[in-house]
């Protein structure tokens, strides 16, 4: 546990307790067809919210920050962000 300022304490993994997906404008789709299960996106997602699921990878939209960092790594561009509507 690492302080931070005068009254702020920050421990690491805290974006597992607390659920982040409502801060979100926009939504990976995932094209499951185009998809060649390289698993990048899992890799590369800086909140680990990309998790394979009978066989096709898909995102835990509780924590999703809508980032698009899979989008972009994926290689076969089969991640699309798009505007959430909610």
């Amino acid at each position: 546990m690492s302080k931070c300022g005068v009254s702020m304490v920050v421990e690491p993994g805290s974006t597992e307790i607390t659920k982040t997906g409502a801060w979100r404008t926009f939504v990976p789709v995932v094209d499951h067809d185009e998809c060649i299960k390289c698993s990048l996106c899992e890799i590369f997602c800086p909140d680990s919210c990309m998790h394979q699921v009978d066989g096709n990878f898909v995102p835990d939209l509780e924590y999703c920050k809508g980032c698009g960092i899979c989008a972009h790594e994926c290689p076969r561009g089969a991640i699309e962000m798009v505007l959430e509507e909610k």
